[in-house]
């Protein structure tokens, strides 16, 4: 059931809480009784970027699609041109809950996998505000405004793929370092050109365009 926004299903209005807002639009937790929708609402982006804000949730939305029914990635529940619901995942980022525990990354490595089987990519899994930790410990991941679809899971996909997991083993070696093995650090030495080409020079670019140009912060909750 999708929680429109003024719905007054159970003769009660909606609460609604701003969990982020910037150039891009605002991200809303709807709550009315039992239900639970995160709304990315479009309507709210700067007006020039409006239309940006508008592809990338359609790059979501896509994703979304395709992994319907994957446990540990939300439901697509709505999507046009105003605003993307998806289904709420209770947690938190994993910022704030630091796992340590081995099966949460063998988990975190099983729904990869299971992901990249139906051929999307996240490719944003760098930010942990992205990667969840849910109430009963297995792991959960959010925001497809980068995923990359691949029905034939091409080389440059696979590419990809392969980054996911190397941020993955990223994470793994700052939360649980003594439990990398040989084979998981000879993948996190060996980047590819395209982790090699954004630390060259992508980064930076998008450094200066989202923080000087549109005082934009990707990595909220990092306190």
């Amino acid at each position: 059931m999708v929680v429109a926004a003024g719905d007054d299903q159970v003769g009660h209005a909606p609460t609604v809480v701003r969990l982020k807002h910037d150039h891009f639009g605002s991200i809303n937790k709807i709550s009315l009784g039992d239900t639970i929708v995160i709304r990315r609402n479009l309507r709210e982006a700067a007006f020039g970027l409006r239309w940006f804000a508008r592809w990338i949730a359609g790059h979501e939305a896509r994703s979304l699609r395709v992994l319907a029914g994957l446990d540990g990635l939300p439901r697509l529940l709505a999507f046009d041109a105003d605003w993307l619901d998806r289904s709420y995942i209770a947690g938190r980022p994993m910022q704030e809950a630091q796992p340590r525990d081995l099966a949460y990354f063998r988990a975190a490595r099983r729904l990869l996998l299971a992901m990249h089987r139906l051929g999307v990519a996240h490719n944003d899994l760098a930010k942990e505000p992205n990667w969840l930790v849910r109430d009963d410990g297995r792991p959960a991941l959010i925001d497809f405004q980068m995923g990359w679809i691949s029905p034939s899971r091409s080389r440059f996909f696979r590419l990809l793929a392969r980054e996911d997991l190397r941020h993955l083993l990223k994470h793994k070696r700052h939360y649980l370092p003594e439990s990398l093995t040989p084979v998981e650090r000879r993948v996190l030495a060996r980047r590819s050109w395209i982790a090699r080409a954004w630390s060259n020079s992508g980064k930076r670019v998008y450094n200066f365009v989202t923080r000087r140009l549109l005082n934009y912060r990707d990595n909220e909750g990092r306190g």
